[in-house]
Parts: structure tokens; sequence; C-alpha cells
């Protein structure tokens, strides 16, 4: 089908530039982008808008194109991108949904099996039993999410040095292995991809340093119900839930695939064009079946753990050892100041691996960074 996507995002990332726009120009279709980073995306058509504002992705939609899809990947333009898609009669997301998965307190509220409280500056702390975790109500890649024992207040005023006037959720603990539910929905039929178990660095901070493909998702169906309570079951989903002692417990849901390099690793991984199947749903299209792949895939972060300057910083590589796929993303250069911030934030680079089992995939990934090793100082 010859089809205009209208494709509403932020600065450019890799979903995008190496998923979305080459699964877009697979797919035959014309892309217009509207951003308010159009510099950011040379060689396409692109068409500077103020894309938080709903009503200013409508008028310039009306005034352009006529639109067939209306997409967006991004954390902050879910709730935009579904309301303008409504308005022109185009398959959506559920913006209620988009809204309350994007606001932590809404999503505490929504599911009510997670003890939470909002922070707000100026009112007094509420009472909690610690530990708790605080962390931005609407915030994304691990920023400002702590683990507090006793002193609530004094990490609320800590986290408002960096973001003053936000809005924050003190949630309680939740501890058990964490892990990763992907799903692609239509709107009737939920597709479960696969999932991750992922490995956090040390508390009190929540660094995603690896994950790891898991065969076995334990809780995925009580995690389904509990996304279909939200009102999730269009386009792509990244959920992150806690295998509790009392059942599955989810964290938080990113309603759109999921990021740093993963979405590529699934793809890689299941060998299916996951970024033209997620486009053809919003399209109209039913959700494929996805298949069930045999061995192993891991994402592994490779981390600044100290600040300074990048010293020796490895290219982009694409490669193979023995069995093992790899394939080297670098997020940062050589000469470029970095300052550790506990967050996602810190990742240098991104290794991304597929191989027949786990050890084959850790075996290859230490060789691999043995021989291109970052150094900062």
């Amino acid at each position: 089908m010859h089809l205009r996507l209208y494709l509403t995002t932020l600065n450019p990332t890799d979903s995008v530039t190496r998923g979305f726009l080459p699964a877009a120009k697979a797919l035959g279709w014309e892309v217009t982008i509207l951003t308010d980073q159009p510099e950011g995306y040379p060689g396409h058509e692109t068409i500077a808008a103020d894309v938080h504002d709903p009503r200013a992705v409508i008028d310039v939609v009306a005034r352009h194109h006529r639109p067939d899809v209306i997409f967006s990947n991004s954390d902050h333009l879910q709730v935009e991108t579904a309301l303008a898609a409504d308005y022109f009669g185009l398959p959506g997301k559920d913006w209620r949904a988009c809204l309350t998965t994007k606001n932590k307190a809404l999503t505490r509220r929504a599911l009510g099996d997670v003890r939470s409280a909002r922070v707000v500056p100026g009112e007094p702390p509420p009472e909690v039993g610690y530990p708790v975790v605080v962390k931005p109500r609407e915030g994304v890649a691990s920023e400002d999410v702590v683990l507090v024992h006793d002193d609530l207040a004094a990490a609320a005023r800590d986290i408002w040095t960096r973001r003053p006037g936000a809005v924050l959720v003190a949630e309680e603990y939740l501890e058990g292995p964490l892990m990763t539910l992907e799903t692609l929905g239509d709107g009737v039929t939920t597709r479960v991809l696969g999932g991750f178990h992922t490995t956090l660095g040390p508390l009190p901070h929540f660094v995603e340093e690896r994950l790891d493909w898991s065969p076995d998702l334990a809780g995925a169906d009580e995690v389904l119900a509990q996304l279909k309570a939200l009102g999730v079951g269009f386009g792509a989903c990244h959920t992150e839930y806690v295998l509790t002692g009392k059942g599955p417990r989810v964290v938080e849901v990113n309603y759109r695939v999921i990021g740093d390099n993963c979405d590529l690793l699934l793809a890689d991984h299941l060998d299916v064009p996951l970024f033209e199947w997620i486009l053809r749903v919003h399209a109209g299209e039913p959700a494929p079946e996805p298949p069930r792949p045999g061995g192993h895939a891991a994402a592994i972060s490779v981390l600044a753990t100290r600040s300074g300057t990048i010293m020796k910083a490895p290219k982009e590589l694409t490669g193979a050892h023995e069995d093992v796929r790899l394939w080297h993303l670098p997020l940062k250069e050589a000469g470029q100041p970095v300052a550790v911030t506990h967050t996602n934030r810190d990742y240098l680079a991104l290794l991304r691996a597929v191989g027949p089992t786990r050890d084959a995939v850790d075996t290859a990934a230490k060789a691999f960074l043995d021989a291109h090793p970052w150094v900062v100082a």
C-alpha cells in the first residue's frame, strides 16, 4: 500500500532513524516528520511543529496531505499523537490509556496493587512505609529514581534541585526478579513478542546494565490482564514488572516499543521486520503471530563508571564470534566529557548479541569488549 505516514517525534533516536524510518521506506510509504527539531532529520520531509500540542499537530496535518497513519514512538508524545489520529478517524491508541501509562501516579491509581503516594512541592511529605522508591511522576531512563530507607523529604528535596516543581511518586519497593513483557496489539488481539530479564546496577539507583532474552515469561498472563485494565491493547508496548512473592507487579508501562537498542535486538532475535509490523498495525492491519525462537539474545550496556573525558571510544562495529552475532553501537565519542549520573544516561555504548546459548553470548561479549575497551580518564 502507498500510504502517507505522519511521524511525530522529538530528538532523533535509534528507534526512529534505524527502525521506523527504514521500515516506512521498505513499505513504500511517504513520510512527513512533525518535530520541534527539524534539523535533526536531514534527507526527510520535516515540518516544524509544537508536537506537544495536539491542536497544533492536527492543524499542521490538515493543511498538508491527507494522512493515512499518524504515529509516534516517543514517550512524551503518545497522548498528543493518539488524539490527532482519532481526530482524523485513523487507527490509534486510546489517549486515556496513553495518559494513564505515562503518568505513574495514575498507573498506580488504576491498578491499585502497589502502595504509592504523590510527593508534591510545598506540601508535607506523605506518610509512607519504608523502603520506598521515589521517582518523577512522568520520568524516563531511570532518571532521579532512587530507593529511600528513612528520609523521603530529603530525597525529594534532592530531586527538586534538578527538577524544580516536579511531582514525584513514592511507592513500595518491590522485591524479586525484574522482567519485561513486549507486546504488539491491533485493538482486538494482543500478541506477546517475548520478554527479557533485567539486570540492574547497585542500589539505591536503578540503572539497567543488561537485558537477557527470557523464554520463560513467568507472570505474563497476569501482566496482560493488568494491561487490559489500563486500556492498553494497540500498537507496541514495553512493560516492566517484578515477580514478587505475591505475584507479578507492574513497575511501569511504556506505551511504545522497548528502547536502548533492545528493539533492534528483538527484531534480530525474532528475525522479523518488527518495525514494519508496528507501522502496519497503525495502518489498520492485524498484528501477526510472532515466532518463538530458540537460542539466546542479550543487550549489554557499556557504562561510564567514573566522571572524566573519554580517551578511547570504539567505533560502530558489526561482527561475529564463532556462532554469535554482535552489534556495537557507540552513544558517545572520544574527547567527550562524561559525568556519572546513576541513570541510563551513563551508557557509553550498547552491545547486542544473538547466539545459540547464554554461555556462547557471554563468551563472545567478553571477548569483544576486551578487544574494544572504552577508556575514561
